[in-house]
């Protein structure tokens, strides 16, 4: 994977490339959309599907995180003029595009975050019975 990162002292327009980046991450960010995405590369769903997949989703708040990623073109919404009715998601080439980031982030999780949760579990036991480091 390639390296990229941006000089701080070649951007013209600091606001201009920070407002980039939170719309970028309100693309992908919330509590259900990586774990959706994550299960639509691996095949196509159905709305059933996907809510039995994904633990502790309501209907509500997946058909809302559905939509946003159907809205900034991450998957696609077929839909089968049959009765009763079928929905099938998939994945989109622009959400494919995504697989390095997603990749980097279970590599970090690997890396650091059971180490992390861990000691975080460590502090917060030693807070709660008084003892100190």
């Amino acid at each position: 994977m390639k390296i990229v990162t941006i000089d701080p002292k070649s951007v013209a327009d600091p606001v201009s490339l920070r407002t980039e980046m939170r719309e970028a991450l309100a693309t992908i960010t919330g509590k259900w959309k990586l774990e959706i995405l994550w299960l639509l590369n691996q095949r196509v769903h159905r709305f059933g599907e996907l809510r039995r997949a994904i633990p502790g989703i309501t209907q509500h708040m997946l058909t809302t995180q559905l939509r946003e990623l159907e809205s900034d073109g991450l998957i696609r919404r077929k839909i089968f003029a049959e009765v009763p009715p079928r929905v099938e998601y998939t994945i989109t080439p622009a959400a494919r595009a995504l697989k390095p980031v997603i990749d980097a982030v279970f590599t970090w999780w690997a890396n650091h975050g059971r180490d992390g949760s861990k000691k975080k579990k460590r502090d917060k036991q030693s807070t709660t019975i008084g003892v100190s480091e």
